[in-house]
């Protein structure tokens, strides 16, 4: 695990509203993304009889939802060890391959920066 302290300040920002949504309204997992202009859309697990979400592919949604063009981060706050290829996509297909994806655990400790390629 890498100091979350060590990160940039926007990209503690992220892992950190990520962090609180998840804490927030009680979901397996919180989420958050900055889009080309800074703004930051945040997310939970979306788990409905006929939808189903991961936080980050809602965080995404709502962001292309908003008109943003492109990605400039991302952060998804889970038990999980690595974000899923299902999140990874969702990334990509805005963002780009190269766009960041800071994985953290539900403390806020960052486990892994991956890219959405």
């Amino acid at each position: 695990m890498t100091d979350s302290n060590a990160l940039d300040p926007e990209d503690r920002k992220i892992v950190t509203l990520a962090r609180s949504a998840r804490a927030r309204n009680g979901v397996p997992e919180g989420a958050a993304v900055r889009d080309e202009t800074g703004r930051t859309y945040v997310a939970g697990t979306v788990d409905l009889a006929s939808l189903k979400l991961s936080a980050l592919q809602t965080a995404v949604a709502m962001a292309v939802a908003s008109g943003a063009k492109s990605l400039e981060a991302a952060a998804v706050v889970t038990e999980a060890e690595t974000a899923s290829a299902g999140d990874l996509a969702a990334v990509r297909d805005l963002g780009g391959a190269e766009t960041p994806v800071l994985v953290a655990a539900p403390d806020g400790s960052l486990r892994a920066t991956v890219t959405a390629g």
